[in-house]
């Protein structure tokens, strides 16, 4: 994988040298900031590939640091994971609405830090940009709208086939029930709890035991698992 540009932005300084030294150590271009416009004018400046962004910080706070970066043209396409403590489920699915790619709850460990960063960097492709999607033994042929399993066909519905190309297309990133019913029926519909969650159970059952692989993230929405060894 080519080396990145990544910006820390962490107010707490043991926790901000703890991520320098592992993203440092896998080669990475690493850049600071302690505050939120701090981080807007670094981001501005140097361009990173990837920000990691605390949701508190001095000044402004995360959240709004990811909406100003996502409204300005030249910030706009920089990719964040949002690092957060226990208890800020809302301000993930916020900042996950407003684009942000993922994001990692305190405690975590150097491994599930370099997996994620190394994930959300290598996540290019979407399934508009391919018409084939193969993964963990599932292939979606987004032309002629066709999901097989170890080479049995299986049916689907058009939604729960929209559903499943969402999530497989990027595994590991979490996506809000909100931004799912967006994806697939355009902005402005009607949206419940109720009608995504009907639609995955299903889902997950036509999936038999590769229904597993989506997984409910308590509080936020859903994701297809990545393997993260």
């Amino acid at each position: 994988m080519t080396k990145a540009k990544i910006l820390i932005v962490e107010d707490e300084e043991d926790i901000r040298d703890l991520i320098h030294f592992h993203l440092f150590k896998s080669k990475h271009q690493v850049y600071e900031a302690d505050n939120g416009p701090k981080a807007v004018e670094e981001a501005i400046s140097k361009k990173p590939d990837l920000i990691l962004l605390d949701i508190m910080i001095p000044g402004i706070d995360g959240i709004e640091v990811c909406r100003q970066l996502k409204a300005n043209s030249e910030t706009k396409d920089i990719k964040i994971i949002f690092i957060s403590a226990k208890g800020e489920e809302e301000d993930i699915v916020k900042g996950l609405e407003l684009g942000a790619d993922d994001y990692i709850s305190k405690p975590f460990s150097p491994k599930i830090l370099i997996a994620r960063v190394n994930a959300v960097l290598r996540r290019d492709a979407s399934p508009e940009e391919s018409k084939t999607i193969e993964y963990a033994g599932i292939k979606v042929d987004l032309n002629k709208r066709k999901v097989s399993i170890d080479e049995s066909e299986i049916n689907l519905t058009l939604t729960e086939f929209q559903v499943l190309s969402y999530l497989i297309a990027t595994p590991g990133h979490v996506y809000t029930r909100t931004q799912i019913v967006n994806k697939i029926r355009g902005h402005n519909h009607a949206v419940t709890d109720r009608s995504v969650d009907t639609q995955l159970v299903s889902l997950r059952k036509k999936l038999g035991e590769k229904g597993q692989l989506i997984e409910t993230v308590w509080g936020v929405g859903y994701k297809f698992r990545e393997d993260e060894t």
